[in-house]
């Protein structure tokens, strides 16, 4: 029997997949990691819905306490993007270093030949690529595969998403309540799990030396328009609340941190054609050796976006859109995909032409 250890954040999720994993004939083994103390995902609550779906479906539980890696890896770099006006994306760096990190140890300590997780996403056998990818899941706009782009290459042999095939949230709360899990109403987590209030300028000011610093909202062209309350309360996209009166709507461009100016201009300015991604990973080619054509995704939300890749040396790739794209953010993560398989992903630079 192959044994697999699931990770179980106490919701309706990972509950069924521990269901559905078990009655696949997998041994199934339970863990919550404990990450920040407070958050969403992991408080007494968590803990027990977790620990009670696992004797009702009879697996073992553990909890494991990894909030001084989460700290590292995770805190660290979310506030280190906002002090350097990028916007980070805090679930990669968990599905990297967390997820798909600490857990796969954890399981080979514990002898399990997989890892699982209540991810909406596959993995399958590409006969065109000779090897397991990562696949966009049944799940339209629920599909989960643009945040798992950063795991490890080498784990795709050891990686079930027991939820990849199913298309909508209503099946799965059908299966829990079929199965009188206590979980299966629970409502969803939709924030950042540390800063389950929404305020993350808030978390900032209370867990780093990033103060408020006023400074100069300005035109690309050096105009002067008014007065921003701190670089990291902003932006690239934003029209609301920039407290400046104009002819035309003006939105968030960009920054100047040596200058501590906020950069504002009309919509049109917002598109680029071409990025710079950096820190990239790759989970189908060892590296790209030609101009490739592929899909894009921006950010978790956006659509997919045609557009070329060509990797410049081992840690940069530049995108090079048939179509302009909007309000592209530094530190947020572009997704690469031929058809529906991921084939990489990298963080979007500041260097961007």
């Amino acid at each position: 029997m192959k044994k697999v250890l699931l990770g179980m954040s106490g919701g309706v999720d990972s509950s069924v997949s521990a269901l559905l994993l078990k009655q696949a004939g997998y041994e199934v083994i339970g863990c919550t990691l404990e990450l920040y103390a407070g958050s969403s995902c992991c408080n007494i609550n968590t803990y027990m819905d977790a620990k009670s779906v696992c004797k009702q479906i009879g697996i073992p539980h553990f909890t494991f306490d990894c909030k001084e890696e989460f700290k590292k890896h995770v805190i660290n770099d979310f506030i280190d993007c906002y002090a350097t006006c990028r916007t980070p994306n805090p679930c990669i760096e968990c599905n990297k270093y967390m997820k798909f990190g600490l857990m796969w140890e954890k399981a080979k300590e514990l002898g399990c030949e997989y890892i699982a997780t209540g991810h909406y996403a596959k993995i399958e056998y590409s006969e065109e690529y000779k090897q397991n990818v990562l696949k966009v899941s049944n799940a339209g706009k629920k599909d989960q595969s643009y945040v798992l782009w950063n795991m490890p290459k080498e784990l795709l042999d050891h990686i079930l998403f027991p939820l990849g095939d199913f298309s909508s949230k209503d099946e799965i709360r059908k299966i829990a309540k079929d199965a009188d899990l206590k979980v299966a109403s629970k409502p969803d987590s939709e924030d950042i799990c540390f800063v389950p209030d929404g305020n993350y300028k808030k978390f900032l000011e209370i867990n780093s030396d990033l103060k408020p610093k006023s400074g100069k909202i300005v035109t690309s062209s050096g105009q002067v328009l008014g007065t921003h309350t701190g670089l990291y309360n902003y932006t690239i996209g934003q029209r609301k609340g920039l407290g400046i009166s104009h002819p035309t709507p003006l939105f968030v461009l960009g920054f100047n941190p040596a200058k501590n100016e906020v950069i504002v201009g009309e919509e049109e300015e917002l598109y680029k054609k071409e990025i710079l991604v950096e820190a990239i990973n790759l989970l189908v080619f060892d590296r790209i050796e030609t101009p490739l054509k592929a899909t894009v995704k921006t950010r978790y939300s956006a659509k997919m976006a045609l557009a070329t890749i060509v990797q410049e040396n081992e840690n940069k790739i530049r995108v090079m859109f048939d179509k302009p794209q909007k309000s592209i953010t530094p530190g947020q993560s572009a997704v690469f995909y031929i058809n529906d398989i991921v084939i990489g992903g990298g963080k979007i630079s500041s260097k961007n032409n």
